[in-house]
């Protein structure tokens, strides 16, 4: 059939996979990120990585070493920031990730490489290999499993930090944490679809499931079947309309997300709706 053709190639095969690899650490870190106000902390993480990719490249390291190393300088330099000042942490995220970003771009001019900014800002996922595959495999093991094992402590840490100390929780433990798997999972989206469109990865899951849902258990499904959906739909339709299939992702998961709102919209007006009916019932019944 020709609508299985897409299957019939390798290098769609892999884009497949690697899709399906992320979206489970991705959608359910999206949802911590959501709830605890730290979309901009993935934003300022997603670009700081790229000083860290190219001096890796300059050492002769694992590209993915230097992007965790850099992405957890970056949250530490944030959290440091936002501890000994008045500034607020926005604040503090938007210097800390443009300047890291900017050191980036200055190191890349200054050095001669054959790896296309495009592939590090935007992706490459359909020159995904089998090595990629492994790398991101067992980071979305790992990021995944951490997260369903401690995500009741996460999300206490979430709502309520000071509740979460005082039941004995290790705080500082769950802070540092996260934004080490937060570096991990950026750095695991890094081959798929870059630094820039991770942020949509990070993010859009995490609102979606938050409209449809009223419990963080389910909040944390939906967002993984939402994504599972979208990545492959994606891939899939990047084939027939010979696109990137990154960007297409994201416009499907935006795409997603204004339907999410809109169907919330229509609830709650049905909702208030039905209060009024209710109110009129009663002022005629006494």
């Amino acid at each position: 059939m020709e609508l299985l053709v897409p299957f019939q190639f390798g290098f769609m095969q892999n884009a497949f996979w690697i899709a399906l690899l992320l979206a489970p650490p991705t959608a359910i870190l999206s949802c911590f990120l959501v709830l605890k106000g730290w979309s901009l902390m993935g934003d300022a993480i997603s670009h700081a990585v790229l000083p860290g990719i190219v001096i890796a490249y300059i050492v002769n390291i694992p590209l993915v070493v230097g992007a965790f190393i850099a992405g957890m300088t970056c949250a530490l330099a944030t959290g440091y920031l936002k501890e000994n000042s008045r500034v607020k942490q926005d604040t503090i995220m938007g210097v800390v990730f443009s300047g890291m970003f900017g050191f980036g771009m200055v190191l890349y001019t200054k050095v001669s490489t054959n790896v296309h900014l495009d592939h590090i800002l935007f992706g490459n996922m359909l020159g995904v290999g089998s090595e990629d595959l492994w790398t991101t495999g067992l980071i979305a093991a790992l990021v995944t499993a951490l997260l369903l094992v401690r995500w009741k402590d996460l999300l206490l840490h979430a709502f309520d930090p000071a509740q979460a100390r005082a039941v004995g929780l290790p705080v500082r433990v769950l802070h540092y944490g996260l934004l080490a798997l937060l570096s991990l999972t950026v750095v695991g989206t890094l081959k798929a679809v870059g630094l820039i469109l991770a942020i949509g990865l990070l993010i859009a899951p995490g609102a979606i499931a938050f409209l449809l849902t009223n419990r963080f258990s389910q909040m944390m499904v939906v967002a993984v079947l939402v994504t599972a959906f979208a990545m492959v739909a994606g891939v899939y339709a990047s084939f027939w309309l010979d696109s990137a299939p990154a960007p297409t992702i994201i416009l499907l998961l935006t795409a997603t997300f204004m339907a999410a709102f809109v169907y919330r919209q229509v609830l709650n007006r049905r909702a208030s709706n039905a209060v009024d009916v209710d109110l009129e019932e009663a002022a005629e019944n006494a």
